[in-house]
């Protein structure tokens, strides 16, 4: 099946109110473990390259470790920049046949921050490809990318639609108490903040980052007010790592790679199907 535009699915998403879920993605075992659960699943996903993973791996490897996949796949897939620094890594994103990207502009003054966008916007919508902004700062680490504590920037509701409506993005970012990385101790997300949002913006699909450790009740809370994609790496990784490291502890001899990954490509799978479930995902593909 050929690859789809973040829209795509997201406004399916919005019309049917659940999330799809995006799914960081840096190897082979990685990519083949969320396929495998969107095909079990039934569930349309996002695959997402951070900056992280275009370094590690390299963008070619990338794309072509999707496209083998999205070929023999039935279900819809996109292929997404996270966190996108610049215009010029959304641009060799644009050149590698993604289908969605991310400028996050979160850093800047507001106004480079709405200039930068909408010139990414300008960029992708003119090949078809549907586009991610950032508002507010969220905390945590992702790769490179750290926000402290102390530097966290709520979304400011008011200011959307202005952002919006001078970008063009076709789904916003928005930091609501939400954090890349594990959490220490429960994370206190900000509905009404959400709520005001979605009052505001009913018909734009919302992005929640640092969706790992999130209790299950908060997302199913975050859902119906408009949160339409949402981001899980950290507790993928710590599925995969976890059981590659029971593998090797209890084989200390196996030196075949596949004997520890295809285990752990298996636990990753286990894993996101269950975020599948719990988004709503599961069956609309």
């Amino acid at each position: 099946m050929p690859l789809v535009t973040g829209i795509e699915l997201l406004e399916d998403a919005r019309k049917r109110d659940y999330a799809v879920g995006a799914f960081n993605v840096n190897n082979m075992e990685i990519i083949q473990a969320i396929i495998a659960a969107a095909e079990e699943e039934r569930s349309p996903v996002i695959l997402q390259a951070s900056q992280g993973a275009i370094k590690y791996a390299g963008i070619r490897y990338i794309r072509a470790l999707v496209m083998a996949a999205a070929e023999e796949a039935r279900v819809p897939i996109c292929l997404h920049l996270d966190h996108g620094p610049s215009f010029e890594q959304v641009m060799e994103c644009l050149r590698y046949g993604f289908t969605s990207v991310m400028f996050d502009g979160s850093h800047l003054p507001y106004e480079e921050n709405v200039r930068l966008t909408a010139k990414a916007v300008e960029a992708a919508h003119a090949v078809g490809v549907s586009v991610e902004g950032e508002l507010g700062k969220i905390g945590g680490v992702e790769e490179e990318i750290r926000v402290e504590d102390w530097d966290v920037v709520l979304t400011d509701p008011e200011v959307v639609p202005d952002f919006v409506q001078r970008t063009g993005v076709d789904y916003l970012a928005v930091a609501i108490g939400t954090k890349h990385g594990f959490y220490k101790g429960e994370p206190k997300l900000d509905f009404d903040r959400l709520a005001r949002i979605h009052q505001l913006m009913p018909d734009l699909p919302l992005v929640l980052h640092g969706g790992s450790g999130i209790p299950e009740e908060h997302i199913r809370r975050a859902i119906p007010l408009g949160v339409r994609k949402i981001n899980i790496d950290t507790e993928l990784r710590a599925a995969f790592v976890g059981r590659a490291r029971e593998i090797m502890a209890e084989k200390p001899q196996e030196i075949d790679p596949r004997k520890i990954l295809g285990p752990a490509r298996e636990a990753m799978k286990e894993k996101v199907k269950e975020k599948m479930r719990l988004f709503g995902s599961s069956g609309k593909a």
